[in-house]
């Protein structure tokens, strides 16, 4: 994966849009999106204003997280929040989601709904 991959994809680890990512390294929406297609590159002061905010820098720039990271870190905030609340939620709740989302699954090849 591309250092323009993995900075997108840690920004939106992050739940950061790219005008929020461009805030917080004193830069302009259109210079993210320049990153992210690979036409420019942050500098060491943007880098450090990332990893500020929470960014894996080392991982953005080698692909090697600096510490192991949770398969759960790595979904979009607003999934992160709704697995929040289904955990917290009374096992009555759980159960009427489970069956609600189930209404939804698609049908898998063998005629069965999956999940």
């Amino acid at each position: 994966m591309s250092i323009q991959k993995r900075l997108k994809t840690e920004r939106e680890r992050l739940g950061l849009s790219q005008p929020q990512l461009g805030d917080l390294v004193r830069a302009g929406k259109t210079t993210v999106i320049n990153w992210e297609k690979g036409a420019s590159a942050p500098d060491a002061v943007q880098l450090s204003a990332m990893a500020d905010a929470g960014a894996d820098v080392l991982y953005i720039l080698t692909g090697q997280r600096s510490q192991p990271i949770s398969a759960e870190a790595l979904l979009p905030v607003d999934e992160r929040i709704m697995l929040d609340n289904y955990r917290h939620a009374p096992g009555a709740v759980q159960a009427g989601i489970k069956t609600t989302l189930g209404a939804f699954a698609p049908v898998r090849s063998n005629g069965r709904k999956a999940g």
